[in-house]
């Protein structure tokens, strides 16, 4: 029988002072959702984080994409145009079919 190994989440305790309405909100939104308090936590945080944090411009993640290849010169220049093409060769297409 073998054990399974839970993937190493490193976590931090944080200690949280809430009067009794924010008690109240953090209690009815467990209780609806079926979440951990802490779970309603992390999500509202993130929530948060994601209307504030917004420094970042649209389609900032694009600009992380573009020239990630390097500049290889085997790359060929029409990569982006002729994709499919690159993609599936002709070697690719001419497998024998199993039956």
């Amino acid at each position: 029988m073998s054990k399974r190994r839970k993937a190493a989440r490193v976590r931090e305790p944080v200690q949280v002072y809430l009067d009794a309405p924010d008690l109240a909100l953090l209690d009815t939104l467990s209780t609806q959702t079926g979440l951990a308090k802490a779970e309603v936590l992390r999500r509202g945080l993130r929530r948060l984080a994601d209307g504030v944090l917004t420094e970042r411009k649209p389609g900032w993640s694009l600009d992380v994409l573009i020239g990630a290849m390097g500049d290889d010169p085997s790359i060929p220049a029409d990569l982006a145009e002729r994709h499919d093409e690159y993609l599936y060769a002709p070697e690719k297409r001419e497998r024998p079919r199993s039956r």
